[in-house]
């Protein structure tokens, strides 16, 4: 039996750092979270995608009590995308989050974000994938939190041993 090591290098930097257009994508995602339905979680993800063509398709989450019928904010913005956009490659997304469970009185609202990015989950991984292996090229991912932000090469770093034939 041979043990094999998984390696992703990703990048860590402040927002203020990031390329002014990237900055502008994660500032998409930000605002993003304020459009998110998030009653039962208060946990208010939003996520911005630039298109090949420069174009910015945004997309938050949206719980629904009849649970798991809500959707994730990546994959609404992917889907909103695939769905206005057909054709078009996707070359970046940004996520952020915040949550307002243990948020003390008078925060500010650009306070409430992680202090750490946030990754998107599994289900979101395997969509964002579909639209990456469509398009032929990496999608690169920007995790966006108030202390810093990590930078992925593609989605198919933030997930291992995926399936792409399909």
């Amino acid at each position: 039996m041979k043990e094999l090591t998984i390696t992703t290098m990703i990048k860590e930097c402040g927002f203020e750092e990031l390329p002014g257009a990237d900055r502008e994508l994660v500032e998409a995602a930000r605002q993003m979270t304020r459009t998110s339905y998030a009653p039962y979680s208060r946990f208010h993800v939003g996520a911005a995608i630039r298109l090949d063509d420069g174009t910015i398709v945004c997309g938050s989450n949206q719980e629904n009590a009849a649970s798991p019928s809500g959707i994730c904010a990546e994959r609404t913005a992917c889907f909103q995308a695939g769905a206005l956009y057909p054709g078009r490659r996707f070359s970046k997304i940004a996520i952020a989050a915040w949550t307002s469970l243990h948020k003390p009185e008078g925060m500010p609202y650009d306070d409430y974000f992680q202090e750490s990015p946030i990754s998107p989950c599994g289900a979101c991984r395997q969509a964002l994938l579909e639209y990456e292996t469509r398009g032929g090229e990496p999608v690169e991912v920007i995790l966006y939190g108030r202390r810093r932000c990590y930078i992925f090469p593609s989605v198919a770093s933030l997930l291992p041993y995926c399936f792409t034939e399909f």
